[in-house]
């Protein structure tokens, strides 16, 4: 007993210097955590080895880290091993700014007078201000988007479906009967993201004076409207690989990400492009989205000159991150994604004009996460009618009141 409990000690103490030496660095180098994983590491690899190439002086250290918030916490309480800088996502912002334990970022680019909010897409910059401090500096928008099967369309006839770029509920319905046994019309990609795109198409919202708002007739209705599709056969089977069944010519429309277009690319025969995800009506549409955003956490041992050295990062990220459109992501920087280069990639389909732009939306309720987790959790089942609609509704804002009041509570014991 007594050994397992001198090896349980040692394996902590192992596990809190390995989270100290990740985030501690030398004067000399700034320490930058990312989630990015896969592809997406491999994008931001090769922007930091792009600046570090520049002889700075402060270099940046990339350190990808899967579980980057559960270690956040970890470090963050304990006040050792706090990174530079990091990226997070959109909806971390309100829960990390009430914490405290953000840095407003205007430390760090006080020196770059063109990291501003008119160099920038809107909702990008904007969603890391709160009470008219910012805390955040854009790197992109990534959002959901409909790719479609430019074969199939052909096959039945249905290419004037994206004449608006616009595909409605009823359009969709219109092709009841017209396809093959083993073809559908849409598979069940993010549907979670559909959902809360279809409740912004309808006028609602997930919030009412800050009170998470659930069960409520939109969500109902958002609900109802994808529902229809499933009813009538047109949406992949409940328990199968939609993503896969659209790669394999199967399926006419893939609610997916922009993240998803390098994939769909490698897919040898798929002629595909991208569009809007579905909406009710023709005469609006949502495309559900997030960002990824620099910031700086609270950390006494960063000083001035590494903050100046990340202000200087973060200029040059915004000259020159065309290399993060290779991720399929949408490009934060107007000096990007308004430059000729950018034009090649297909998620500039959604900087193409204002519209488009202003379609890509970003939640900013402070419970944003509990909300989406109940939406994930529930969807399919709703969507499949597998269960009863308005008793899961109740049961998803009972979730999310219950998610609020445990952190609550946590945090007044902190």
């Amino acid at each position: 007993m007594k050994k397992s409990f001198v090896i349980s000690l040692l394996m902590i103490f192992a596990a809190s210097m390995l989270l100290s030496a990740c985030g501690s660095s030398s004067e000399k180098t700034i320490t930058f955590w990312t989630p990015l994983t896969g592809d997406d590491g491999a994008y931001m690899d090769e922007i930091v080895k792009e600046y570090n190439a520049t002889n700075p002086d402060i270099k940046v250290k990339h350190v990808i880290t899967s579980d980057m918030y559960t270690k956040l916490s970890t470090v963050l309480n304990s006040g050792k091993g706090v990174p530079d800088l990091a990226i997070i996502h959109a909806d971390r912002v309100p829960g990390f700014a009430k914490q405290g334990v953000l840095e407003p970022i205007e430390s760090a680019i006080k020196g770059q007078p063109e990291i501003k909010e008119a160099n920038y897409l809107p909702q990008a910059w904007s969603t890391g201000s709160i009470d008219g401090t910012q805390y955040t500096v854009p790197l992109d928008i990534h959002s959901n988007v409909m790719y479609y099967n430019k074969d199939l369309l052909k096959k039945y006839n249905a290419e004037s479906i994206l004449d608006d770029n616009v595909v409605t509920i009823d359009e969709m319905l219109s092709l009841k009967g017209k396809l093959a046994s083993d073809e559908y019309v849409v598979n069940d990609a993010l549907l979670g993201w559909v959902i809360l795109a279809q409740v912004q198409d309808l006028g609602g919202d997930i919030q009412d004076n800050g009170k998470p708002a659930v069960n409520t007739p939109v969500m109902k209705q958002a609900f109802e409207n994808v529902k229809k599709i499933a009813d009538a056969g047109l949406m992949t089977p409940f328990g199968e690989d939609g993503y896969l069944m659209f790669q394999s010519g199967k399926v006419l429309f893939s609610t997916d990400g922009t993240w998803s277009s390098t994939a769909h690319a490698k897919v040898d025969g798929l002629n595909f492009g991208v569009t809007n995800v579905y909406s009710p009506t023709a005469d609006k549409f949502t495309n559900r989205a997030s960002s990824h955003l620099f910031t700086m956490f609270k950390n006494d041992k960063r000083s001035d000159e590494k903050e100046a050295g990340i202000g200087a990062f973060l200029e040059f990220v915004r000259e020159h991150s065309l290399e993060w459109a290779k991720a399929g992501q949408i490009v934060a920087s107007k000096q990007v994604n308004e430059s000729p280069e950018y034009k090649q990639f297909m998620q500039s389909f959604f900087t193409s004009n204002e519209q488009e732009t202003k379609s890509l939306y970003i939640y900013t309720y402070e419970y944003y996460p509990y909300v989406a987790e109940a939406v994930d959790t529930y969807c399919a089942d709703i969507v499949r009618g597998n269960v009863d609609l308005d008793e899961t509704l109740q049961t998803m804002q009972k979730f999310v009141e219950d998610k609020i009041a445990e952190s609550s509570s946590k945090q007044a014991t902190k």
